[in-house]
């Protein structure tokens, strides 16, 4: 069986289980859409809080302004300056994290170190705080205590043995 076929077979399922139990298949449905609806214009307010943040970080320069300060301490450590961009735009945007993955690849390339460090970042790392905002936006949790520190110590840890990773398997 392909991958290609999963969906339809799974949809079939559904539809099928319906039918078996009896139950307005469309009906359902659109109970459910409507309830989604209504949950997305409750994260509205929370994700147009967090562009607007991210817009700001990177209009302002902050984000260049970091990353000058830091270079010359992660290249010694081994991190390559390169990365730098990515693993401080990640926790917070995946768009704009991809935006500064696309740059370091066309100009590092993909076989560079920079290149495959950076690979292994963008799949071991999170969003942090977009899926914080969506997530505990939807079950309208304010109070998020020790997530936010866990999830960024994630990340960092994830950064850290993506570049030890690549290091002692790729190189």
């Amino acid at each position: 069986m392909t991958a290609a076929m999963m969906i339809p077979l799974i949809l079939l399922a559904i539809i099928g289980a319906g039918i078996y139990k009896r139950t307005d298949i469309f009906s359902e449905f659109a109970k459910g859409a409507g309830e989604n609806l209504k949950v997305c214009a409750e994260l509205v307010p929370s994700l147009v809080a967090l562009i607007t943040a991210v817009g700001m970080f990177r209009a302002s320069g902050a984000q260049e302004l970091i990353i000058g300060f830091c270079s010359d301490f992660f290249t010694s450590l081994g991190f390559p300056a390169e990365c730098l961009p990515l693993a401080l735009i990640r926790p917070i945007s995946g768009s704009g994290a991809l935006a500064v993955y696309e740059n370091l690849l066309e100009q590092c390339g993909p076989d560079s170190f920079a290149g495959k460090a950076a690979s292994v970042m963008l799949g071991s790392t999170e969003t942090t705080f977009y899926t914080l905002a969506v997530y505990y936006g939807a079950v309208r949790i304010k109070n998020t205590r020790h997530t936010l520190a866990a999830s960024l110590a994630g990340d960092m840890t994830g950064f850290i043995f993506s570049v030890l990773t690549v290091n002692l398997l790729l190189m």
